[in-house]
């Protein structure tokens, strides 16, 4: 008798202690994924860990940087086995998509795609995000370069005869792109500058107007993406004058650089990079340049890109950082010499 009691006793005692052992293993448990949350927002994820990453586009679908962002994010699925969802998020110039990506927290979910509009804009009107500071440097994945153009049936055959006939006729030369206050009116605005000429600016809400235009001969010239202007140059109803871009474009080998042209001061071009939110992990963006890299090294992505007049750079972190300081520079020196106001 004496020996049931204390048996029930000892089971009962038995039964308190294991109930209090798992209450304990589950508050340790819980406090263990509670840090590892914190661990993941605090100091974000990489990539290895996030399978799907949004690459926002912040222009409308169709146009060069949305032809880029999509090959790019086929090529990373397909080679690095992560879903990249692309999301063209269009407004006021591409404001509205970058200023929401800045104050996205740094967890290797998204990034952005940006070109020369990312570091003019801050220039010119006010902007809820700085471009140096609010971002994380990923990769320069590409250039897209400028020509200037005259319709085949001008005289102008080089740069510096068109640049001599606005020096000695000032304001009847004109020079069209789109604008105003687009990176390609900076870069006419610039060249205006480098060689003190009366050329006139006639700015265009996009880039098939200018071509029309230059082709009913309505102005001298057009200031334009190759892409934009390809058709026509190989159809010999545009001549290209000289290359607006730091090297001359592989499809032109024989048409000069700006610079080669006599007008060294030059250095405005066009391009797409890839940037993250501030304070991104290194090793994150880090992965990130690697996996763009190597989707740029692939031989069918560069014979597509070449086709709209897209070229490889591949510059990225701590080199993309300094390019783009070097440009926010130029820049914004360009626009205050030219006295520029975004309308």
């Amino acid at each position: 008798m004496c020996r049931t009691a204390g048996q029930r006793v000892a089971n009962h005692l038995e039964g308190i202690v294991m109930k209090l052992a798992r209450r304990a293993f589950r508050r340790t448990a819980l406090r263990v994924a509670a840090l590892g949350i914190f661990c993941v927002l605090g100091h974000g994820a990489s990539p290895q860990t996030v399978r799907t990453v949004k690459v926002v586009v912040p222009v409308p679908p169709g146009g060069g940087m949305d032809f880029l962002a999509r090959l790019l994010a086929e090529q990373i699925g397909r080679s690095q086995g992560v879903t990249m969802v692309v999301e063209s998020r269009p407004g006021a110039g591409g404001r509205i998509a970058t200023e929401a990506v800045s104050r996205l927290p740094p967890d290797g979910t998204t990034l952005l795609v940006i070109s020369p509009s990312f570091i003019l804009d801050p220039h010119m009107r006010k902007v809820n995000y700085e471009p140096l500071t609010s971002f994380e440097p990923i990769c320069d994945l590409v250039e897209a370069p400028n020509v200037i153009v005259v319709n085949s049936a001008s005289t102008y055959r080089t740069l510096a005869q068109l640049m001599d006939a606005a020096r000695s006729k000032p304001g009847e030369v004109t020079m069209a792109s789109i604008g105003p206050a687009s990176n390609q009116h900076i870069a006419i605005e610039t060249l205006k500058h480098a060689s003190n000429i009366g050329l006139t600016y006639v700015p265009f809400p996009g880039s098939a107007p200018t071509v029309n235009a230059l082709l009913g001969e309505h102005v001298t010239s057009l200031f334009a993406a190759y892409a934009n202007v390809a058709e026509q140059i190989s159809a010999d109803k545009l001549r290209a004058l000289a290359a607006a871009a730091p090297r001359r474009i592989d499809a032109l080998p024989n048409v000069l650089t700006v610079a080669e042209s006599g007008f060294k001061e030059f250095e405005l071009d066009n391009w797409f990079g890839i940037v993250a939110p501030a304070k991104t992990p290194k090793e994150t963006a880090s992965q990130f340049a690697g996996w763009f890299t190597a989707a740029l090294q692939a031989p069918d992505i560069r014979s597509k890109l070449a086709v709209q007049g897209l070229y490889p750079i591949g510059a990225c972190g701590a080199d993309y950082a300094a390019i783009l300081h070097r440009q926010y520079d130029s820049y914004g020196r360009a626009v205050r010499e030219a006295n520029i106001k975004a309308e």
